[in-house]
């Protein structure tokens, strides 16, 4: 939970003090807020009459970020600013905003007062492409997709075992339970409880074995996927909006020493969201 201590100032302060609850306790810090937007014109005007009642602070002097804008926008500035004493607090102004809470000019400090903060840990995908080696975090999920009018031809490892030999699909996806109500939920992947540590692994369009329907796995699992014919039937991996082309060996795991602390509105935490979707899957 946030708690400002003095809010009365907080419209001429550029800092506050301010403390927040997390898994190690109680932690007390001055607050330096910068607010970042996209280039909508409805983020501009949001961050517009936020700068009425907060004054921004430098980049690299700030440790909370509020950010207007979508989700795509979240997970961009996320991976920009991802220095471990950052808090981020977004602010929807896109169209569905699953990892944003709605903007209320009226009760915005309210909001921050009362926030909720949640730790989560993105996954790292490092990946082998014509002998070259890359890596690049993932908050929701990393995606194996075909890349030509051919099915993948795909095999996965979960630590030395195999969970299935030979996957021919439209690709595969690795979510996390932040991630496990976006891409993945779409193509029918189990969703996630926050505090689960679990990995989701669910296939895209499965050709064969046609009932194969994925596996729940321990988030300190390290996944490996293996493109069987790669000259034939190209794959490219995707780590939320980060693409690499041609890949032959994709590694996927949990990097628990990265941590991302979000911030919620009390009455709408990331928890609540993803039970919401929970219930409407149940009985749609």
């Amino acid at each position: 939970m946030v708690k400002l201590v003095d809010t009365k100032d907080l419209k001429s302060l550029p800092l506050w003090e301010c403390q927040f609850e997390s898994g190690r306790g109680h932690q007390k810090q001055m607050i330096k807020p910068i607010i970042i937007s996209d280039k909508n014109s409805k983020s501009l005007r949001i961050k517009k009459k936020l700068l009425k009642k907060i004054k921004n602070n430098l980049v690299n002097r700030s440790n909370l970020i509020i950010v207007i804008g979508g989700d795509g926008f979240m997970l961009q500035t996320l991976k920009r600013y991802n220095k471990q004493s950052n808090l981020f607090y977004g602010i929807n102004s896109g169209n569905y905003g699953f990892l944003m809470n709605k903007f209320n000019d009226k009760k915005i400090i309210d909001n921050l007062i009362k926030a909720k903060m949640i730790e989560i840990s993105p996954l790292e995908m490092n990946v082998l492409s014509k002998n070259k080696n890359k890596k690049c975090l993932a908050i929701n999920e990393v995606s194996i997709l075909r890349q030509s009018r051919q099915a993948a031809s795909l095999s996965i490892k979960v630590g030395s075992k195999y969970i299935i030999k030979k996957l021919v699909s439209d690709g595969v996806l690795i979510s996390t339970p932040a991630g496990s109500t976006a891409y993945n939920m779409s193509v029918h992947g189990p969703i996630l409880k926050l505090d689960s540590k679990k990995i989701s692994i669910a296939p895209i369009s499965a050709f064969r074995p046609r009932r194969w329907k994925g596996k729940i796995v321990s988030n300190k699992s390290t996944i490996v996927i293996r493109n069987l014919n790669s000259k034939k039937r190209p794959v490219s991996a995707v780590a939320d909006n980060f693409e690499v082309r041609n890949v032959k060996v994709i590694k996927v795991g949990i990097k628990p020493n990265i941590t991302f602390k979000l911030l919620y509105d009390r009455d709408k935490s990331l928890q609540k969201k993803i039970k919401l979707e929970q219930i409407r899957r149940e009985f749609s």
